[in-house]
């Protein structure tokens, strides 16, 4: 029998959470874009949000879906979360969040759930908030529904570049829907040469203190010559005027090809994530 304060969040609960949440304006900003859009319904997330701590103070999430998303969950938090799902069958594809947090129940949950697939533990959390000093590509904008077959390979080559498995199994329509949501949602940026994509990046989360990016990408051919730091000077620049107050990502610290690109375009340091991939 549980003994700690967990508890299945619910709609009732909504002020609280976004109030947690707007402490967390980069780390949380995956589940508060989803609870804005949806609330805290199991039916229309398809997934459960748990809290830590009383219904007066509120002090961690647990986002349980496709992902297994902690917000501001210290080592008694993180405990009890872990205690909770470690006897569930894992249905989830990944853990990301917080590293310290991702890590403390990755500890308690292995056991039960067995190996990952890859297990990446540093993955600086940066953000920025004025326009690049560098130039912007003036040949990135904003893809175009009718481009979206074009859109899709890079899209397919990014994702099993970065993940190490393809996004499309058995003809599964999913990941194209994806990225059609993202196209049509004036989310996805691209630079075309040659009718193909050149250079590619999404705004995946947005949220009320950040437009978060996700899916950056250039083809191989045309790496080393620039195009990923002025395309992301052009995908920064446009976020902040027209989306959110501030960009944000996580990179693994070991592409350090990508992190020069990020700091010549402004961004500063503002957390660690981690990821456990299954």
């Amino acid at each position: 029998m549980l003994t700690v304060p967990v508890r299945l969040l619910a709609d009732i609960d909504r002020a609280t959470v976004e109030r947690l949440l707007d402490l967390e304006p980069y780390a949380g900003a995956q589940v508060a874009e989803r609870v804005e859009a949806g609330g805290l319904s199991r039916r229309r997330q398809e997934a459960r949000v748990f809290g830590y701590g009383t219904r007066r103070q509120l002090e961690a999430l647990c986002w349980l879906g496709a992902n297994l998303i902690p917000v501001r969950a210290g080592p008694a938090a993180t405990a009890a979360f872990a205690d909770l799902i470690a006897s569930e069958v894992r249905t989830c594809s990944s853990i990301v969040g917080d590293a310290d947090a991702v890590m403390r129940l990755w500890d308690r949950l292995r056991p039960e759930w067995g190996d990952a697939r890859d297990v990446r533990d540093c993955q600086p959390l940066l953000a920025a908030d004025t326009e690049p000093a560098v130039a912007a590509d003036p040949q990135v904008r904003l893809v175009q529904a009718s481009e979206v077959d074009l859109l899709f390979p890079a899209s397919v080559a990014m994702y099993t570049e970065e993940v190490g498995v393809s996004p499309v199994v058995d003809g599964d329509t999913g990941y194209r829907d994806r990225v059609r949501d993202l196209v049509c949602g004036g989310r996805a940026y691209a630079r075309f040469i040659d009718g193909r994509v050149a250079f590619k990046a999404e705004l995946a989360v947005i949220t009320r203190h950040t437009a978060q990016v996700q899916g950056v990408w250039t083809a191989p051919e045309y790496r080393g010559q620039g195009l990923a730091t002025a395309g992301m000077a052009a995908v920064v620049r446009d976020a902040l005027r027209r989306v959110a107050p501030s960009v944000s990502l996580y990179v693994n610290d070991f592409n350090s090809t990508a992190r020069r690109v990020y700091d010549r375009c402004g961004f500063r340091r503002v957390g660690t994530f981690a990821t456990v991939l299954f």
